[in-house]
C-alpha cells in the first residue's frame, strides 16, 4: 500500500468572483492546481472518475445561491476509487444530518462552492472523511454512480419518507425530465407504485412512459388535473401521493383527485415560492410535506434499495454541456482525459 504512487497535486474546478461589475452576475469557473493535503486519521483519498452537474452550480455562478465562497471547488456529486484500497466509492453530498428522521442534527451543508464543507467533487482527487463515502453499487459504472447521490437522496426522501409511497399506490410526479423527478419515478416504479407524470414537453412525457410511467399530462394545459382525474376515475382510484418541485397551485389542483389523508411532498418551488391551502384540503385531511435532501441513513437506505432493484440513474449527456432538452443528469467523465475543459 505504501508503495502506491499518489500524486502531490490535483486539478480542481473552482468558482471565482466575476472580474467585471456587470449585472446580472455570472461568476467565473477556472481550473487550478493545488496541493493534496496530507491524510489525517479517519480520512481517505478518492481518485475521482466522474462528477455530475446540478442546477445548483448554475445558480452559484449566477450569484443566486447562498453561502458561495470564492475559491471553493465546485460539485456535490461524484464517484471514484479509494486511491489506496482501490475500492469504488461515491461521496455523500451533504453534511450535518446523520439519522434524525425529522431533520438535520447540526447545521446542514452541501458539498461544493461553499466554505463548509471545504470540498467539492469537481477535482481529480478529493480528501474526504472515511465515513462519508459509500461503496458504489456493482451494477453501475462510475458515470452512472456520479448521477446518483444528490438526486437519489432528494428523491428518496420526498418519495419514500415524506410521500410514504407503498406498493400499489398511485403517485403523480410533476416536472418529469429533471434528475430528481426521474429518479423519484424510477424509485416509485421499483417500489411497485403506478406513476403518472407532468411536463411541458411531449417528448419527455413519451420517454417517461417508455420507462414505465402509466401516463403523462402537459401542465401548460389548464385542464390537466381533470384529464388525470378522468384516467383515475376509469381505474376506480385516486392519487395516494404527489411529488412536486413546482409549488404554486399544486395542492389545490390535485386535491380533488387525491385521497383523504393523501400527501403532497414538495422538494422545490420553481413555479411559485408559495403553495396555497384551501378549506377542501383541510376537510380531506390532506398533508403538505416540505422535503429537502435527506440524512446519511437515508442515503445508505436509498442506495441499498437502488442496488437491490437494479435501478440505473438516467444520464442525459457526458461532457457536452447543459441543454434545454435535458432528460436526466449531466455527467463529466474525468477518466483518461487530461485535456478536458469545462
Amino acid at each position: 500500500m505504501a508503495s502506491r504512487q499518489i500524486p502531490r497535486t490535483t486539478r480542481s474546478v473552482v468558482i471565482q468572483k466575476q472580474a467585471s461589475a456587470r449585472k446580472p452576475a455570472y461568476h467565473d469557473v477556472v481550473i487550478v492546481e493545488r496541493d493534496i493535503p496530507a491524510l489525517q486519521r479517519g480520512e481517505v483519498l478518492v481518485k475521482m472518475s466522474a462528477c455530475a452537474f446540478n442546477h445548483r452550480e448554475l445558480w452559484q455562478r449566477k450569484g443566486l445561491y447562498p453561502g458561495i465562497f470564492f475559491g471553493a471547488t465546485f460539485g456535490a456529486d461524484g464517484a471514484g476509487t479509494d486511491a489506496l484500497l482501490e475500492k469504488r466509492v461515491f461521496l455523500t453530498p451533504m453534511r450535518g444530518w446523520k439519522s434524525n428522521p425529522d431533520g438535520p442534527e447540526l447545521k446542514f451543508a452541501i458539498l461544493g462552492g461553499g466554505r463548509q464543507p471545504p470540498i467539492g467533487t469537481f477535482s481529480e482527487y478529493v480528501v474526504v472523511e472515511r465515513d462519508e463515502v459509500i461503496p458504489s453499487p456493482a451494477h453501475l459504472d462510475d458515470v452512472q454512480v456520479a448521477a446518483w447521490p444528490l438526486a437519489g437522496l432528494t428523491a428518496w426522501r420526498a418519495a419514500m419518507i415524506n410521500a410514504n409511497v407503498q406498493p400499489g399506490h398511485r403517485v403523480l410526479i410533476t416536472g418529469i425530465g429533471g434528475g430528481v423527478a426521474l429518479t423519484a419515478m424510477q424509485l416509485c416504479i421499483a417500489r411497485g407504485a403506478t406513476v403518472y407524470v407532468t411536463s411541458s414537453s411531449p417528448d419527455k412525457i413519451r420517454r417517461a412512459v417508455e420507462l414505465g410511467a402509466k401516463a403523462g399530462f402537459n401542465y401548460k394545459d389548464q385542464a390537466w388535473p381533470s384529464q388525470l382525474g378522468a384516467v383515475l376515475k376509469e381505474e376506480g382510484a385516486m392519487l395516494d401521493g404527489v411529488i412536486d418541485a413546482g409549488g404554486g397551485d399544486i395542492l389545490t389542483q390535485t386535491s380533488p383527485i387525491l385521497k383523504h389523508g393523501g400527501r403532497v411532498a414538495c422538494y422545490g418551488m420553481t413555479a411559485s415560492p408559495k403553495i396555497s391551502m384551501t378549506m377542501p384540503v383541510v376537510l380531506r385531511n390532506q398533508k403538505l410535506m416540505g422535503s429537502t435532501m435527506g440524512s446519511l441513513k437515508d442515503m445508505k437506505d436509498a442506495t441499498a434499495f437502488m442496488e437491490e432493484h437494479k435501478v440505473v440513474p438516467i444520464v442525459s449527456d457526458v461532457l457536452k454541456g447543459l441543454d434545454a432538452r435535458q432528460f436526466g443528469k449531466i455527467v463529466i467523465d474525468m477518466r483518461g482525459n487530461k485535456g478536458a475543459k469545462l
